[in-house]
């Protein structure tokens, strides 16, 4: 049968040698029946789930000024603030305003591929605003990049592989992402808080920062299944880069966020993606045949499976997570992709595609592909 629910998981378990395998073989059944879950006592005290909450949700209320300063297409990172209906997805605007970090980085050299460019310094707000923000969004995003690092580790346990199988597809100083989402309760967009899709990468690891319901997850009958926020712990959607690596073992979800009804009020989240090394390759791993069978047997359960939305990371389309990655986030994000994408003439190697990509996001009517290259 199709998932009707979605499983939580006890990380604590999985630190333990006598309970430990009874928590992969949980993991299993998400991984290969439902690929969500929420997972609780991660290790990450509830007081500063809190701060990052109460961070977050301040910097909404920021003066507009102060967050145009910081806004996403003053750079070619893809970091920064994004307005209200300035993100697509599946060909629609998201009715969400945003604040997109990452771990730090410093600029890349000119000599670096294209997409190495998403990796850079944030832009943060100003201390004299939110004098604590900065410090305590860099302690929560270290402390997630562990939690992130022993549950892809577990997953690869649970799938028959040792337990470092992912870690050539990790930089030293890998780059993490997360987001600071805000989705109001009113506005001519209010509906798509944010479209059906599939995270990126390997895993992310979502904070439900408010009480409000919103977030749905696809089942194989095409099924939303609501996903409800529950106190001290975070929802784990595994990403394409995990399916596309697992060969299809550890599927991706398609999963949505609906407004909230007028008079509720916004509803605020802040997802943590895991990221990895934007140089890998699409290889895939050698997963056990028993756990393929499992996988196989599971599909036949649920009568198959049912997609909504493009799968990106196809072996043989891309050469590199990094540009699987670039171009989404050009088809998120059509306007920074205008101004530091296609207009740049060393970018060769990407040309008509860029042109034509940004074009069908956003409708414009550029009709010399030699601009975007």
């Amino acid at each position: 049968m199709s998932f009707t629910q979605i499983p939580i998981l006890d990380l604590s378990l999985a630190r333990e040698t006598d309970s430990k395998p009874a928590f992969l073989d949980s993991l299993r059944d998400a991984l290969l029946n439902v690929g969500f879950l929420y997972l609780k006592n991660t290790g990450i005290r509830q007081e500063l789930f809190d701060a990052v909450c109460a961070e977050g949700i301040g910097f909404f209320g920021l003066p507009e000024e102060e967050k145009a300063r910081v806004e996403m297409k003053n750079e070619r990172s893809f970091l920064g603030y994004s307005r209200l209906g300035n993100e697509v997805t599946a060909l629609k605007a998201d009715w969400r305003e945003q604040l997109d970090l990452s771990t730090p980085h410093p600029l890349p050299k000119p000599s670096d591929p294209l997409y190495h460019n998403l990796l850079a310094p944030n832009q943060w707000p100003s201390p004299q605003h939110l004098p604590n923000f900065q410090s305590t969004i860099e302690e929560y995003m270290r402390q997630m990049s562990h939690v992130s690092t022993l549950f892809t580790s577990l997953i690869a346990e649970a799938i028959g592989l040792p337990a470092d199988a992912f870690g050539a597809f990790f930089d030293k100083d890998q780059q993490h992402k997360l987001k600071i989402v805000k989705y109001p309760d009113t506005g001519d967009g209010v509906g798509q808080g944010v479209g059906p899709h599939k995270d990126s990468m390997l895993t992310s690891y979502l904070l439900q920062a408010s009480s409000h319901r919103g977030l749905q997850a696809q089942n194989t009958k095409g099924e939303w299944i609501d996903c409800p926020p529950i106190r001290g712990t975070l929802v784990v959607a595994i990403g394409q880069g995990l399916e596309a690596l697992t060969g299809g073992v550890c599927a991706s979800t398609t999963h949505r966020v609906q407004s909230p009804a007028a008079g509720e009020g916004a509803r605020y989240s802040i997802p943590f993606f895991q990221g990895v090394s934007y140089d890998a390759k699409f290889e895939s791993m050698v997963v056990p045949d028993s756990v393929r069978e499992l996988k196989n047997q599971a599909l036949e359960r649920s009568g198959g499976r049912r997609d909504d939305v493009e799968f990106t990371f196809v072996k043989g389309r891309w050469g590199h997570l990094g540009e699987a990655t670039l171009m989404n986030r050009i088809k998120s994000h059509p306007d920074v992709g205008e101004r530091w994408v296609s207009s740049n003439t060393e970018l060769r190697d990407y040309g008509v595609a860029v042109r034509l990509l940004i074009e069908l996001v956003s409708g414009s009517s550029c009709t010399d592909p030699k601009t975007a290259g």
